[in-house]
């Protein structure tokens, strides 16, 4: 699977730790084409610290304090849009996507699993909510996220608890 049908870009402005984040950027791709997004749609990930999180929270749910992954959908077409990353409006975009790296290294410790396999988790959870999958609205639509988590993360959502 390559990404040259998207137009992704994955940001780290700190250190990984070790994470692969370049197989962030394939996976994005396997998520977005098993979603049906269109083609040339781009979309930005932000590797970024605790604090950076804390701040977006704050800034765009008004919730002091850090969390694991945050997503905002392009609301270019609306004319509210307000990114944290401004991206190239002359071509589809599906959104942006931060990911607390502190946050995902204790949550990996936590659920006994590696750095990587955290990552591809909010990645892919990020994704869905981009795409309108929510788990907040009710039991049902929780249960619709989850099973694309399955399909895309296979037995590592099995052992990462519903988000």
């Amino acid at each position: 699977m390559t990404t040259a049908n998207y137009d992704i870009s994955v940001e780290v402005d700190v250190d990984p730790h070790g994470a692969g984040v370049a197989s962030l950027e394939r996976l994005a791709a396997e998520v977005m084409v098993g979603e049906s997004v269109a083609g040339g749609t781009g979309l930005t990930v932000l590797i970024t610290s605790d604090d950076e999180m804390q701040r977006l929270n704050l800034a765009f749910l008004g919730v002091d304090a850090p969390t694991d992954v945050l997503s905002f959908p392009d609301e270019a077409d609306s004319g509210e849009a307000d990114d944290f990353i401004v991206g190239d409006d002359a071509e589809p975009y599906l959104g942006d996507i931060a990911i607390g790296i502190e946050t995902s290294m204790r949550q990996a410790e936590e659920h006994d699993h590696s750095l990587d396999a955290e990552l591809a988790h909010l990645l892919v959870h990020g994704i869905l909510h981009l795409c309108g999958y929510d788990h907040e609205t009710g039991p049902e639509d929780e249960a619709r996220m989850r099973a694309r988590e399955e399909r895309y993360l296979g037995d590592l959502a099995h052992v990462h608890p519903p988000h």
